[in-house]
């Protein structure tokens, strides 16, 4: 699928249409320990940042065509966060502090000096914005990675709504990255300056929800010695997310409607009502339908809630992602743990592909930090896969007759059938059209029709 499986960590791309320039760079690069990558000319630049994720951009002012200046405008719009170190000639310094100003992170001039560039570079790295607001469009949007077609759905939703003070709710099974879409809501809204205060209603005892939601006046109760604003208030003129909304209270529920509706709270002891301005982003992984029927769930805040829905895919319904993920993964714990793992093994990541994943990305995560905490070397094998149910496969997949092979032959089997049903997904996402399912799959048109004979899939293009 054109997805690189090996970590990519400090990964630095050299801009620059002189070979002689590039192949300096990229020498001292590598010898410092960076991963390095080059292009001839901004629009190659642009596409190999498009293609791939990198760390540090270095790249020259002065190129045809495309030049530095408009390199570096594409990736403030494009990819915030991504530090651009400028290189320019001894006597045009002043368009390096025109670039400074216009958002580039800092300047080398010709001849170089080892020592500095190393320097730079090094502060550059360490400044890199973790934050990101988009992702290269081949790993996902708004700190959320995933590119198949549900979660490019989830992306055009935010990017429509986060703008609009609508309230939220977004559903979907436990660890499917609730939290990550409230908050690219509210990081990409008019309100994005202000508070994001976040509520576990299901961490709650019931009878602290009231002055944790509301907050108290001084005497209102035994132990409150001061005054203290509720959760609403601390959210005045930002976000309110209420996480696990389903395991709120009948009584806090009444409560909380009305909030919504009059956008005012009164404090627990409180004489006056005070005036809140919030946008409220609510989340849950229960039926809140069924939860109306059996008289859990009040159906006056769910349609109050409900204004945007936002359903969230479980990780099962979107495979095509869990390589992405399992990248990140790998960069973020080897920094975390002080590792060094460079990739999965094929059929590692064949295992990782069939499980069904129960707990969906937060079981993924929790997998993949045992896996590289435990490994002992640069890869992670199927056996280092620790606590993997490989057992667990979907029973309408067919496993009658497979239990009694060997662990590796029975993931070949299952990686067989992944691959059969991803393309028929291709080809039924592209109407049928044989070319333009091998594009979205990343392999040759031939490559393709030879599968598809394989697997006795009809050609209907």
């Amino acid at each position: 699928m054109g997805v690189r499986s090996r970590v990519m960590a400090q990964r630095i791309l050299i801009v620059d249409d002189e070979p002689s320039i590039r192949k300096v760079l990229a020498a001292h690069l590598k010898k410092f320990g960076y991963d390095v990558e080059t292009a001839t000319d901004g629009a190659g630049g642009i596409a190999r940042l498009q293609e791939d994720l990198f760390h540090l951009v270095v790249s020259d002012i002065k190129m045809p065509v495309v030049d530095g200046m408009a390199l570096l405008a594409w990736t403030r719009e494009n990819q915030p966060g991504l530090p651009v170190i400028l290189i320019t000639a001894h006597g045009s310094v002043a368009n390096a502090v025109d670039a400074l100003k216009q958002g580039a992170h800092d300047y080398v001039t010709k001849p170089f000096d080892s020592d500095e560039l190393r320097l730079t570079i090094a502060k550059a790295l360490a400044t890199e914005v973790a934050g990101r607001k988009r992702l290269s469009p081949e790993r996902g949007r708004f700190e959320i990675i995933g590119r198949t077609p549900k979660m490019r759905k989830v992306y055009d939703l935010i990017e429509k709504v986060a703008p609009s003070p609508s309230t939220v709710l977004i559903t979907g099974e436990s660890g499917t990255g609730k939290q990550l879409v409230a908050r690219a809501l509210h990081e990409n809204s008019p309100r994005s300056s202000g508070p994001f205060i976040e509520v576990n209603c299901g961490a709650i005892p019931e009878s602290l929800f009231e002055s944790e939601l509301f907050g108290y006046e001084r005497g209102a109760f035994t132990g409150a010695v001061s005054n203290k604003p509720g959760r609403f208030e601390l959210a005045n003129g930002g976000t309110l997310f209420l996480d696990e909304v389903g395991e709120l209270p009948l009584e806090m529920q009444v409560k909380i409607l009305r909030t919504l509706q009059e956008r005012k709270v009164d404090r627990v002891g409180g004489l006056r009502a005070v005036n809140v301005d919030v946008r409220v982003i609510a989340a849950t992984n229960v039926n809140l339908q069924e939860a109306m029927t059996n008289g859990a769930f009040r159906e006056d805040l769910y349609w109050r809630l409900n204004v945007i829905p936002i359903p969230l895919p479980p990780l099962r319904d979107r495979t095509d992602d869990v390589p992405l993920l399992v990248e990140h993964f790998l960069r973020s714990f080897n920094r975390r743990l002080g590792k060094s793992v460079q990739r999965v093994a094929p059929d590692a990541l064949a295992a990782l592909l069939a499980h069904p994943w129960p707990g969906n990305i937060r079981e993924l995560e929790n997998l993949m930090e045992r896996s590289v905490l435990l490994s002992e070397g640069e890869v992670i094998g199927l056996d280092d896969l620790a606590g993997l149910r490989t057992s667990n496969f979907d029973s309408s997949s067919g496993d009658e007759g497979l239990e009694e092979l060997g662990l590796k032959e029975y993931v070949r089997v299952h990686t067989v059938k992944l691959e059969r049903a991803r393309i028929q997904r291709a080809l039924s996402e592209e109407g049928g059209n044989v070319t333009r399912a091998a594009r979205l799959l990343g392999i040759s048109r031939k490559s393709l029709q030879t599968k598809m004979k394989e697997y006795g899939l009809r050609d209907e293009s």
